[in-house]
């Protein structure tokens, strides 16, 4: 998969993933960095993002949540790219709100030959907003 590096604003130094249109273009773009040895995704939270009640909605929550577990894996993908969610668990523990940074950080349980399991916690300005945990499926080609 093609990684381009922000070179302006407020994510420059940051990594994403421009061929992936709806976390790219639609809801994002999502972001992802190493910092101290852990690989950790962020995104600034924007007016698009929140529900009728004024806080993130669950959907781009767990968007975010899915986007992560492939950048928390991404050292498991050296040799193959290509993988697919098949499981996805998520708990709602806050809202973000317009304007708070939001970030992720998890780490993989366990890598076999063909399924990574991964968990990690969403967080916007360190406040706990979402604890998720998923499957991912290392497959031969894209679908």
């Amino acid at each position: 998969m093609k990684t381009i590096t922000q070179s302006t604003g407020e994510f420059a130094g940051w990594n994403y993933w421009p061929d992936e249109p709806f976390e790219s273009k639609l809801v994002g773009p999502f972001y992802f960095r190493i910092i101290d040895g852990e690989v950790v995704s962020a995104f600034r939270a924007q007016e698009r993002h929140m529900n009728l009640a004024g806080v993130m909605h669950g959907g781009c929550l767990m968007t975010f949540g899915d986007f992560s577990l492939f950048t928390i894996a991404s050292k498991e993908f050296a040799e193959n790219p290509y993988a697919v969610t098949v499981g996805f668990n998520a708990e709602f523990l806050d809202g973000p709100k317009v304007g708070e940074f939001v970030e992720s950080r998890g780490e993989v349980l366990r890598s076999g030959k063909s399924l990574i399991f991964v968990r990690g916690i969403v967080t916007a300005e360190g406040r706990p907003c979402l604890n998720f945990s998923g499957t991912i499926k290392r497959i031969k080609k894209p679908l």
